[in-house]
């Protein structure tokens, strides 16, 4: 599975995988037991991770890239957990990627970066990506 098939959904915690569509809504998968069930789309916003960007001093990253980045330097940067302190939280943020932006990338906006890096991860979908970049 691509981390670009993956997208958040407002106000459902996690991850899902979006199975299909309907002119009112979305059918998602849930990543965990394969679940499906329909979202309406007059309830919930709708983001894939690949159309989500963090703000750099330049332009932006896309968070995509962010997540790998976070995955490629796990060893030498350990994730720190989403209840850490704002100053390490910005601190580990800092080491994945110097040049974001801090005055419009917030701690909250880490945190759900960390939580959602913890999903992925548990779930081992960094591995599945990287077999099939290959």
């Amino acid at each position: 599975m691509k981390l670009e098939d993956i997208i958040a959904i407002s106000g459902m915690p996690g991850l899902y995988k979006m199975a299909g569509s309907r002119p009112n809504g979305i059918i998602v998968e849930d990543l965990d037991n394969g679940k499906r069930k329909f979202v309406p789309s007059r309830k919930h916003q709708f983001s894939p991770l690949e159309t989500i960007s963090i703000f750099t001093l330049a332009d932006t990253e896309g968070l995509v890239d962010v997540l790998r980045k976070m995955h490629a330097l796990k060893d030498e940067v350990p994730v720190v957990p989403p209840s850490a302190s704002n100053e390490e939280l910005r601190e580990y943020f800092l080491k994945v990627l110097p040049d974001h932006d801090q005055s419009r990338v917030f701690t909250r906006d880490i945190k759900k970066m960390v939580k959602w890096y913890q999903f992925l991860e548990s779930r081992n979908l960094f591995d599945a990506t990287s077999d099939e970049e290959e």
